[in-house]
């Protein structure tokens, strides 16, 4: 799907200039006369991108690029500011403001069209995390939209990539002031020094003297360790082509040399909190699935989760042959540990009982809370014998330590009963097999609890 960009402008020539252009290149184009009218359009989410003129009579672009930044609803889309306006200073200001970049009056056509695709494809990523961690707040997640807008950009990690020595101590000593900056003078070494660093912006010298430095930005973007990282291209005057082509192939924002300190640093702030921000989201989505999947108060997998997971174990077994034991544990009287010290109690003992299973097993174990106090673990290429073994330890390592309770001022005993069963033909399955380990679990219940019984079957 194309963008749809709004050009906002009070001269209608202005308008109609941009919008051909635009048009031209098959983007859609919304149009609004007034910071009042565009910031309505952003309010309902009827853009991807905004090229703002700065100079109007009703709002000048500088605040209606604050209020955008501002609104929790509107601060993740880009806004270009399109100005006549071109000293340092008019620029710093506008990315303090939170412009993603600035275009100078005339605009030139291949200038306009770079920036606005490489920022649309920016901006439809976002949109994807956004749509993926919407329900977030809902689920209790922190809502990253917050954190975003109160997020200054400072104190991150920058890596300048620039063989010659004056001008990376330069740039150093211009960003350590609010970051910290480690250079990188071999450009061969550049790949591994930005994948192993962990860093929040790096900075490319396009004037690298033997080496390509747009191949090297496209190495940047395409190695796993370093796709989400902003680049900031350093450009000499004549570059504009070799600029224009960076963004094509990824990289985030370029800077013209001489450079000043005030717009070094107002573009690196914007870098890195557009870098911390998909974080957040994508940390956000992260939590989300884990939420779907794990059992909340044990941090085990949930029901869910096991029950289509072990299914491709199952198979997996049996396709190569190899054994494997499914174990149903169930707490002891757990009924009564919730009717004589509370439900609180009930669940420091299931938290700890969940530690304890963890403790016991490998990591190509499955451990589950199926619900209740009843737990289910998996142990791929493992035979009846040792899967006894493992829950007989694990049943005396319970029954052997009280659990505590209370915030820890009481201890209660604590014992469990365990059923097995393994993989015994190509008819079985996950239903049968957890069948199976269950009614041996009734049968260790029934006699008596506190032991480990096995299917006989």
């Amino acid at each position: 799907m194309t963008a749809r960009v709004l050009v906002v402008d009070d001269v209608p020539a202005n308008v109609k200039l941009l919008e051909a252009r635009l048009s031209a290149e098959y983007f859609d184009v919304v149009t609004a006369m007034s910071g009042t009218e565009a910031l309505a359009i952003c309010e309902k989410a009827e853009c991807d991108i905004v090229l703002l003129d700065v100079m109007m009579p009703d709002m000048d672009g500088f605040e209606v690029c604050r209020r955008i930044k501002a609104n929790r609803s509107t601060h993740h889309i880009p806004v270009v500011m399109v100005t006549a306006l071109d000293h340092p200073s008019d620029r710093v200001k506008g990315l303090d403001a939170g412009a993603d970049d600035f275009l100078t009056k005339p605009v030139s056509d291949v200038a306009l069209i770079a920036r606005v695709r490489s920022l649309s494809r920016l901006k439809m990523m976002t949109d994807e995390l956004r749509m993926r961690a919407l329900t977030s707040r809902e689920i209790g997640i922190q809502d990253p939209e917050n954190q975003a807008i109160a997020d200054a950009g400072r104190a991150g990690r920058v890596l300048i990539i620039d063989d010659r020595a004056s001008s990376a101590e330069r740039l150093s000593t211009m960003l350590s002031t609010e970051h910290t900056a480690d250079i990188e003078g071999n450009p061969g070494e550049a790949l591994f020094h930005a994948a192993e660093g962990e860093y929040d912006l790096i900075v490319v010298s396009l004037a690298l003297q033997d080496c390509d430095a747009l191949r090297l930005c496209s190495q940047l973007r395409s190695l796993d360790r370093t796709r989400n990282v902003p680049i900031l291209a350093i450009c000499d005057g004549e570059d504009n082509a070799r600029m224009i082509r960076g963004l094509e192939i990824g990289v985030n924002d370029y800077l013209m040399r001489p450079v000043d300190k005030n717009e070094l640093h107002a573009r690196a702030k914007t870098q890195i909190r557009k870098k911390r921000y998909t974080e957040r989201l994508r940390d956000n989505v992260q939590q989300s699935i884990e939420m779907a999947i794990t059992d909340g108060l044990t941090g085990l997998y949930n029901r869910r989760y096991m029950e289509s997971h072990l299914g491709s174990l199952v198979e997996q077994a049996a396709a190569r042959g190899k054994p494997l034991t499914a174990l149903v544990l169930d707490i002891d009287y757990f009924k009564s540990v919730n009717d004589t010290w509370g439900h609180d109690a009930g669940d420091d003992v299931l938290r700890e009982f969940a530690t304890r299973i963890k403790k016991s097993i490998r990591g190509i174990d499955l451990a589950c809370r199926l619900g209740g106090e009843e737990f289910v673990i998996v142990m791929p290429e493992t035979d009846m014998a040792v899967a006894t073994i493992v829950a007989e330890r694990l049943r005396r390592r319970i029954a052997s330590e009280p659990f505590a309770i209370a915030q820890g001022t009481r201890h209660i005993e604590v014992t469990i009963s365990i059923g097995l069963a393994t993989l015994d033909s190509a008819a079985d399955n996950a239903a049968t097999i957890l069948k199976r380990a269950d009614q041996a679990l009734y049968r260790a219940k029934r006699d008596g609890r506190n032991r480990v019984v096995a299917d006989a079957a």
